[in-house]
């Protein structure tokens, strides 16, 4: 049974940090972060290939970055300059096969909830 298990959400202030962290129970291809906040459509973060190439939405270009470490199973996002709109459930998300969307996803985690005041 595939589980993603994403932890490092919580609360902070505008301009702030926060790092989120994704185990996965399998070997994934694409990995991403998506998010959907408060009365919105999920959307995409960031993506990043099994050889490490990432794919950013404009909206986190410069102040996110998505990383992985495939020995750990492991993704990460490290939110840096955090505003009020970033706030959202962020999803893990992976891929079982190579897709040719590295947007395309097999498996979604439960969520963790990122809340940024201003």
């Amino acid at each position: 049974q595939v589980q993603l298990v994403e932890s490092g959400g919580g609360s902070v202030q505008a301009g702030g940090s926060l790092r989120l962290s994704c185990l996965d129970s399998g070997n994934a291809y694409s990995m991403g972060w998506f998010r959907q906040g408060p009365g919105k459509q999920r959307e995409n973060v960031a993506t990043i290939s099994r050889d490490g190439r990432p794919i950013y939405s404009e909206f986190v270009k410069g102040r996110f970055t998505i990383s992985r470490d495939n020995a750990k199973k492991s993704l990460y996002l490290q939110m840096n300059s955090l505003k009020p709109e970033d706030s959202a459930v962020y999803y893990c998300a992976v891929a079982r096969y190579p897709y040719a969307d590295p947007s395309k996803m097999d498996y979604w985690g439960q969520g963790t909830l990122v809340t940024v005041s201003s």
